[in-house]
């Protein structure tokens, strides 16, 4: 036999009033509040952030500070034709930059892949090989293969690795062509020795700083596919305005307590809120949201641990796990209390819901989720035409 417990519905109902004009003070209260925040320090990684996000525009600034430190160390060694030299370099760079800006970075690429190979030469030819100027060629093999594998895609990016076999047969031809052969300036040995340093350090420094933003923007990418990833699962699985679970995410849970062998006990609670439509109408979709995303905290807080779903609609199926039907009645019961004597707070006004519910415990001749389901379904439909506000079930051991 069929056993219920009924209330008599309460909702109150009001017409819509002032809704939109509070709607915006609300709004511009929030966003005062948000203007006093105060914005949060800035970290490494908003830093490395940065500095992906601008790369080649931070390349083409440092290579133009290189050569500006350059100019001055061949003007005080007297080595005029390399002085005009990196003057030229300069204005490359300053191009190279507007390029940048207006987003052509591949001619800007090989701009700065073309100016230090020719400084390279250039450079050992006035001043010789040992003041280590064709370090320089070497400075600019993790920027031909950071940016080369960002410019390049598929089969194209084997221009990376023509690029790096010139750049070596460039060192080879220099190496053999002036290690013999006397420089036209003979360079005063502080100056070859600022020289060494400075094209060295320019060559670590360029290794380390791209392999830092190799090792960055590689986790970046990786935690972003990951969130990528939990969001197209949270999609699939949750529902948009609940968080609650879909139907994609609840059934595998019934299934998998179905073909656990420990027979565990479990009842299904298939919820409707009363009325659902008349609130809509009179208040707005905005505040149906809202009794929606109430019921839910409610829910939660009533029930935890079981798993809550959004079946569609106003409509909630909820699993309650390790819980015969005595027990579950009880909780349910309760829950349907708690959801009549709570209303919904919108923009001032009290909205009162009721809600019906058929619950089903499984038993071993059901095969499938669904069936539990639309039997606990059916029960509340009983529930909708005997009066509403009701929790509805059957009691084998009651005549």
């Amino acid at each position: 036999m069929f056993i219920f417990a009924c209330k008599n519905v309460y909702v109150e109902l009001s017409p819509q009033k002032d809704l939109h004009a509070r709607n915006n003070a609300s709004m511009e209260a929030s966003a005062k509040k948000d203007q006093i925040k105060r914005s949060p320090p800035l970290s490494v990684g908003d830093v490395f952030g940065y500095l992906v996000k601008n790369a080649f525009a931070f390349t083409v600034g440092v290579m133009a500070l290189v050569h500006l430190g350059l100019i001055v160390i061949f003007l005080l060694a007297d080595v005029l034709p390399l002085v005009r030299f990196n003057c030229l370099s300069v204005i490359v760079y300053i191009f190279c930059y507007v390029l940048c800006r207006f987003g052509h970075i591949m001619p800007a690429y090989f701009s700065i892949i073309l100016e230090v190979t020719v400084y390279s030469i250039v450079s050992t030819y006035y001043v010789g090989l040992r003041c280590g100027t064709y370090c320089f060629l070497f400075s600019i093999i993790p920027i031909i293969i950071y940016f080369g594998c960002n410019l390049y895609t598929g089969r194209s990016r084997w221009n990376i690795v023509l690029m790096l076999i010139l750049n070596f047969t460039t060192f080879i031809i220099i190496y053999t062509r002036f290690t013999q052969e006397p420089p036209i300036f003979e360079v005063d040995e502080l100056y070859m020795l600022i020289l060494v340093i400075y094209s060295a350090f320019a060559m670590i420094f360029s290794t380390m700083f791209y392999n830092a933003m190799y090792i960055y923007s590689s986790e970046n990418k990786l935690t972003i596919l990951e969130q990528k990833n939990r969001q197209l699962s949270a999609v699939a699985h949750e529902d948009a305005l609940t968080s609650l679970l879909n139907r994609r995410g609840f059934l595998p849970l019934i299934k998998s307590l179905m073909a656990d062998d420990d027979e565990s006990k479990f009842c299904v609670a298939f919820c409707d809120l009363d009325d659902f439509k008349r609130i809509n109408d009179s208040y707005g979709h905005e505040a149906g949201d809202e009794v929606l995303k109430h019921v839910t905290t409610t829910i939660r807080e009533e029930l935890p641990g079981c798993d809550i779903c959004r079946w569609g609609g106003e409509e909630f199926v909820i699993l309650l796990k390790d819980c015969d039907l005595l027990s579950a009645k009880a909780k349910v019961e309760r829950l349907r209390k708690t959801i009549e004597s709570n209303p919904t707070s919108f923009f001032g006004k009290q909205i009162f819901v009721t809600i019906t519910i058929g619950l089903e415990e499984y038993q071993a001749g059901y095969a499938e989720p669904e069936q539990v389901i639309k039997k606990a379904d059916e029960r509340m439909y009983y529930g909708k035409q005997h009066g509403k506000n009701i929790l509805v079930f059957e009691d084998e051991h009651q005549d």
